[in-house]
């Protein structure tokens, strides 16, 4: 397996600015992403009490179903005896989602591994799944290749209700039929059998989407002991019910200094991500499954529809009595996270990034420190059937993603075309139009009206001669089709729809090329993150 580290044309500004060490954008953060970061925010946590033992407890119920690895176990023992944790998170996709849900999980356990080494102290990696987010919309579809062509293969049930990931039902025969057309999508490898044979089994196993996630998650990632944690999970809520409190008795001083904080973001350049308003709650309560986001209004706790109407004093009661009611939203989630784990950094993609920027306030006002965000990895995988024809192209994976094989697609079409055929049938055309000419004067003379009906028959033709040129390209073009496809299987494969590999591929299409230690050979990589791209050759 080759490295090769590539700088990309600037896709995200503000992730851009954050690798800049002298960016205003630092401003709105604790900390940089340096080492003296890292002992710095390790101090801190030291200064810091959390029931790290109950919080163990909380994991090893929910992972337990999954099957708990010796690695995992180990960890969930550091963890109680008060280890620092490295968090990342994600939605929970079908078959793990985009590839970079799998790139975060890398990074986390990379990232916790190195700081381990370097403070002398155990770290452990935690992936916490946002199994509370109800856009299911987002995360019931995938994208295959298929003869260098772009697919989207999605799960067709559909819900009228906004349901969580984590309360909503499988069609398990809707689901399976899903993954088949995916793998079947794949095509057959010595590693196909296998491969669906597992997914096809924890499929049999699961009840929701986040079942489905973790189940698949933890089995890549076993050996190396990631953690793994619902935010939705019924007792982790019940373990949230006193800092829900905090967020409710702080909750208006916590909208106005995001609001702030984001007008200030905007002002240095880089927009309003996250929208944020005064009124808004930046909780969710949670009722039959569904999620309604709350806004304070005249006095109340309530959601746009108004069929929840709650005092603040309501609010805080079901905090403690019922927490499993409450959800976290972007604002939110951060500052639970840092109440209920020590966590000594983040990572997150650009999107986080962004959304984190205008935290800073809400941390300070609840007494806490944000921690270190740390960008995930960018990866680019690149299969043995592109990489010839790299080389044959003189061809980087920049060069793809810069628009060259655009190009040299376009040239080549241009260079097969028979401008002889072409330049005939326009002849023709000429000569049939000229005709037409002839036959409306003629008709004119004989103060015949057939305008009408003589231009829908010249259209006619017109068209038959548009019909007769495409289809002398098609034949042409398809003449050439061995060698136009290996365009399409550089631009499909490598920055399909003009986008990074990462956020369209799920993890199984390398997978079923290359086994499941797949994984496993690309943490051996021991990458690290910065501001290059991770091309690597598989």
């Amino acid at each position: 397996m080759k490295l090769e580290q590539n700088v990309l044309p600037v896709q995200n500004e503000i992730l851009a600015q954050y690798w800049n060490e002298q960016s205003t954008i630092h401003d709105f953060f604790d900390y940089a992403f340096n080492e003296d970061a890292f002992q710095a925010r390790a101090q801190y946590l030291a200064t810091k009490t959390y029931d790290t033992a109950q919080l163990s407890k909380i994991i090893q119920l929910y992972m337990t179903p999954f099957g708990l690895s010796e690695a995992s176990k180990h960890h969930l023992d550091e963890l109680a005896a008060g280890a620092f944790v490295v968090v990342g998170g994600q939605q929970a996709g079908l078959l793990t989602g985009p590839l970079y849900s799998v790139h975060k999980a890398i990074s986390v356990i990379l990232l916790a591994k190195e700081q381990r080494e370097k403070l002398g102290k155990p770290v452990v990696p935690l992936f916490w799944i946002a199994g509370e987010d109800h856009d299911i919309e987002e995360i019931n579809h995938t994208y295959t290749a298929v003869d260098a062509t772009l697919k989207k293969r999605a799960y067709k049930e559909r819900s009228k209700r906004k349901t969580m990931a984590s309360t909503t039902a499988i069609n398990k025969e809707e689901m399976e039929q899903f993954v088949r057309t995916v793998f079947a999508d794949f095509g057959e490898t010595a590693h196909t059998k296998d491969l669906l044979h597992n997914v096809l089994m924890h499929l049999q196993t699961s009840t929701t989407f986040t079942d489905f996630f973790t189940a698949l998650m933890n089995e890549l990632f076993a050996k190396h002991g990631l953690l793994m944690l619902d935010a939705a999970f019924s007792a982790f809520r019940q373990y949230e019910a006193k800092f829900f409190v905090r967020l409710i008795e702080r909750n208006e001083e916590i909208a106005q200094g995001v609001v702030l904080q984001e007008e200030a973001f905007n002002q240095a350049g880089y927009g309003k991500p996250i929208e944020a308003t005064a009124s808004n709650a930046n909780l969710f309560f949670v009722q039959e499954g569904e999620r309604f986001l709350l806004e304070r209004k005249d006095g109340y706790f309530t959601n746009t529809l108004g069929h929840i109407k709650l005092t603040k004093e309501q609010l805080l009661e079901v905090a403690q009595q019922t927490p499993e009611k409450l959800s976290n939203n972007v604002v939110t989630r951060p500052l639970m996270q840092e109440m209920t784990i020590p966590v000594l950094a983040f990572v997150g993609g650009p999107g986080e990034l962004a959304y984190w920027a205008t935290l800073k306030p809400a941390f300070s006002l609840l007494e806490l420190q944000m921690p270190i965000f740390a960008p995930r990895l960018n990866i680019t995988l690149v299969s043995r059937a592109v990489q010839p024809l790299l080389t044959q192209h003189n061809l980087t994976v920049l060069n793809v993603m810069e628009g060259k094989v655009e190009q040299l697609k376009n040239r080549f079409i241009e260079q097969v075309q028979d401008e002889q055929v072409k330049e005939k049938i326009a002849q023709m055309q000429q000569q049939l139009l000229a005709h037409y000419e002839e036959l409306e004067h003629y008709l004119d003379g004989q103060q015949l009206n057939l305008h009408n009906i003589v231009e829908k028959n010249k259209q006619y033709h017109c068209m038959q001669f548009d019909y007769l040129a495409s289809k002398i390209e098609q034949e042409i073009l398809q003449k050439h089709d061995v060698k136009i496809k290996q365009f399409d299987l550089l631009l499909t494969e490598l920055f399909p729809n003009n986008n990074l590999q990462e956020r369209l591929f799920n993890p199984y299409q390398y997978l079923n090329l290359y086994g499941s230690t797949l994984i496993d050979s690309l943490i051996e990589l021991n990458l690290v993150p910065s501001f290059r791209h991770n091309c690597i050759m598989i």
